[in-house]
């Protein structure tokens, strides 16, 4: 029988724990998560599931502790017969149901105190038996709100700003990987970052085993991360700002139109007037004349400056030129102005993609095994998607080929120069935090077809742990023709179709869309694809003004500047083994004249290859008329045939230079992107290349790559060791009003392949989907040898 009304299921956790302690086969089922479904089995019926991994995080995560627990019938728990335990409100929602803590079953009235102390006896069933998760598993709700517990008590009350997990050192991983039944297990351990009430930034790292912290350090001069919470913060401080009232009034806003006011909250980047010391955020103005109205239409002329420690506007810059706010028409995308501007295309026929068979991945915990690929799926605040201990299966060899991938940051310096212009080159990752402006991806619209999620757990200014989600989406698609030929003599052919394997997520950074897809193919071949969208950063412009070069008018009143887009791949190779050297591969012409003994004919080319040996040679630039790639390679080991190094090469042909000069504040402050590619010697604390703490940094002395390369010796050794290579990589964006009011997604993307690494054609096992061989040709046998359409292709 059922209890009241059934709002959530507290009880989410894996069939395997259930089972391990010792509950039945139905509860056990209601418990498996299945988020948004309804599931029968015997009694069972479970609903909106949440997905918790012990029934300890359940109790912790749920709110059992304000809500009553309602038990449905199957099996027993002290004489109850029950499925799973469920949240109602409380006494004031559900007043029939929650009368004298009793809960009514098919026997009668139990005491709801009897049934949780039974609960909490298989808490601890749950937790003694359960598996303890990969070591490199983003942190848990559980364990975030277990290390913020631990530093609170012994430094009290202070805010955070961060608690992930504390990667383990990659030596005891690696030889944890190798042989998990001996080698001690890496600890579970969280890096946290927090702000004292008086501003005071602390770097910390909790032992998750030993409930204890291992390191706290004040850590003064920097500002961390301005989180989602500090940005929200800003827009209802500047509405009410008298001076910012005064200002809006000057450019013809009514103070009574104050609520249509909206600010993007920025991190001030670094003004030399107000320095380090305090926490600061600029903010770019925006008026709405409607709800549903685009702001970027309407930008303002001026530019606040919030205290986020005193929430108050200390400065506003003000341009000598001032500019009304704009009187054009709104120019909007939602569907309601495209239905009045005469509706939406009606010619466009649905695509369905289905998998009736399932899909060809597996997901144990967070590694991904597909087509020989085995992939860990890690996921932290600043980055994002991080992947770990990527191997390859080749017939049995499992052999190792990355160790960490990551997208570790990026800058998008604008090109105007004119104050405060000068402020605007953000870096979305290290100021923001990739992971923290991840969307909660939404089925059949952000991905299609056969999905995969994955959570995201992060911690908030309160301490609180926060889920986003569905923040990565695992998917297949198509990959079109893995290969295929023809011969011409008999028409004899084979053809196969491939599939790619897509891990992905997609971050807001303000105006801004960041689709990032880690893409697998069959192949070996790693693909990197970032999809720019979102709308453009706007500043007004009065009419007929030039907009001398700096931008483009995209509507009328609307400047959008000129801007780069530059993201930092960290690649963190393992070619078969850790000891890897990296090589510039350049296509260049063979020596000596047209007519000469040794190039008669001038038609002589051939791969030059650069070897770095130090991190000064390796600061390599892109090169498009030797179509340079990179070459990471182990020395140690040959190709049987080829009798070259077992590598992977870079190919990568959206490379722009770092267009803002040397010397100047961008130049400085994103020392990572003056290359595009820098190899340094591997260190477990060499993870974000504009450094730890990006906010309001100076450049002065260069943080991140420039000063590890700096304190390990330009000319230290980085040959056939242990080493990472950094690659900035992106485009260069002019405006055009194509691209107002929002933008069409523009890709960019780079592989990594094998080169030397396989014997042959790796992909030769993978079924064909039409193949006739010469003799079946000469047999007549035309259809010999092709697969039996499976309804996805028809003839129109």
């Amino acid at each position: 029988m059922y209890i009241g009304t059934i709002t959530s299921c507290a009880f989410s956790f894996k069939l395997r724990h259930c089972l391990h302690a010792g509950l039945s086969m139905d509860i056990a089922c209601a418990a498996v998560p299945a988020s948004g479904r309804r599931c029968w089995a015997g009694r069972c019926l479970a609903f909106d599931m949440v997905g918790f991994e012990s029934i300890s995080e359940a109790l912790t995560g749920s709110g059992l502790r304000k809500t009553a627990v309602y038990l449905i019938g199957a099996k027993y728990i002290l004489g109850v017969e029950l499925v799973a335990t469920n949240t109602l409100q409380a006494q004031a929602s559900y007043p029939l149901f929650y009368t004298d803590h009793l809960l009514r079953n098919r026997f009668g009235l139990i005491n709801l105190t009897m049934v949780l102390d039974r609960l909490q006896q298989l808490t601890h069933q749950v937790s003694a038996t359960a598996p303890p998760p990969h070591p490199l598993d983003p942190l848990s709700t559980s364990e975030i709100d277990n290390a913020v517990s631990i530093i609170r008590k012994e430094h009290g009350s202070i805010n955070f700003n961060a608690v992930t997990l504390y990667e383990p050192r990659k030596a005891q991983m690696m030889a944890w990987v190798a042989d998990p039944e001996h080698a001690p297990r890496p600890v579970r351990a969280a890096d946290v970052v927090a702000i004292s009430s008086d501003g005071k930034v602390y770097d910390g790292v909790v032992d998750l085993d030993k409930k204890k912290i291992t390191k706290w350090q004040h850590t003064p001069g920097v500002q961390p991360l301005i989180t989602m919470e500090d940005l929200q913060e800003v827009e209802h401080v500047v509405r009410k700002d008298p001076k910012v009232i005064e200002q809006c009034g000057i450019i013809g806003i009514p103070k009574e139109d104050m609520h249509k006011v909206y600010c993007d909250p920025w991190t001030i980047g670094y003004d030399e007037r107000f320095g380090t010391g305090v926490r600061l955020q600029q903010a770019l103005m925006y008026y709405r004349p409607h709800p549903d109205d685009s702001q970027y239409t309407f930008p303002l002329d001026f530019c606040p400056i919030f205290n986020a420690e005193t929430k108050q506007i200390i400065h506003i810059d003000v341009p000598p030129v001032r500019r009304q706010v704009n009187k054009a028409a709104p120019n909007n995308y939602h569907p309601a102005a495209i239905e009045q501007e005469g509706g939406f295309r009606t010619n466009i026929k649905p695509i369905h993609i289905t998998q009736p068979e399932g899909v060809s991945f597996e997901v144990k915990g967070r590694t991904i095994e597909w087509q020989n690929w085995s992939i860990h799926v890690g996921f932290n605040y600043k980055e994002g998607i991080v992947l770990n201990n990527i191997t390859f299966n080749d017939k049995g060899n499992v052999r190792p080929v990355f160790w960490r991938l990551s997208l570790a940051e990026m800058v998008v310096p604008y090109g105007n120069p004119e104050h405060p212009h000068q402020r605007k080159h953000a870096f979305d990752l290290g100021e923001y935090g990739g992971g923290y402006m991840t969307n909660s991806l939404a089925l059949g619209c952000d991905c299609k077809g056969a999905i995969h999620y994955m959570d995201a757990a992060f911690v908030n200014r309160a301490g609180a742990s926060t889920i986003i989600k569905n923040a990565i989406c695992i998917h297949e698609e198509d990959a079109g023709i893995l290969f295929k030929h023809t011969d011409f003599r008999d028409e004899s052919m084979v053809v196969t179709r491939g599939r790619k394997l897509i891990i992905s997520h997609i971050f807001t950074a303000a105006n801004y869309e960041y689709c990032v897809y880690w893409i697998f193919h069959q192949d070996g071949t790693v693909q990197l694809e970032i999809k720019l969208t979102g709308i453009l950063n706007t500043y007004s412009l009065n009419p007929g003004e030039d907009t001398k070069g700096w931008g483009t008018e995209v509507y009328p009143g609307v400047n959008a500047h000129n801007h780069q887009h530059l993201f930092c791949l960290r690649v963190d190779p393992n070619i078969d083994g850790p000891n890897n050297t990296v090589f510039q591969v350049d296509a260049v012409q063979g020596p000596g004249e047209v007519g000469s003994a040794e190039n008669k004919y001038g038609n002589a080319f051939y791969a030059k290859k650069t070897k770095f040996s130090t991190p000064l040679e390796a600061m390599s630039d892109y090169d498009g008329s030797t179509s340079r790639t990179w070459e990471m390679a182990n020395t140690n080991k040959l190709n049987p045939y080829s009798k070259k190094p077992v590598c992977y090469k870079l190919v990568s042909r959206e490379v722009p230079p770092l267009l803002p000069k040397e010397g100047g504040l961008v130049w400085k402050r994103a020392g990572f992107a003056r290359h595009a590619v820098h190899v340094t010697k591997y260190d477990d604390d060499q993870i974000h290349p504009a450094g730890r703490h990006v906010p309001q940094t100076s450049g002065e002395p260069s943080a991140g790559l420039p000063a590890w390369i700096e304190a390990a010796g330009p000319n230290s050794s980085i040959d056939n060791t242990d080493v990472v290579l950094w690659h900035t990589f992106g485009l260069t964006h002019f405006p055009a009003p194509e691209d107002y009011p929002i933008m069409p997604a523009e890709p960019m993307t780079l592989l990594l392949r094998p080169r030397h690494f396989f014997e042959r054609n790796p992909v030769l096992d993978v079924p064909p989907s039409f193949a006739r061989t010469p003799t079946q040709v000469a047999a007549g046998a035309g259809a010999c040898g092709c697969k039996k359409s499976d309804g996805s292709s028809v003839l129109v």
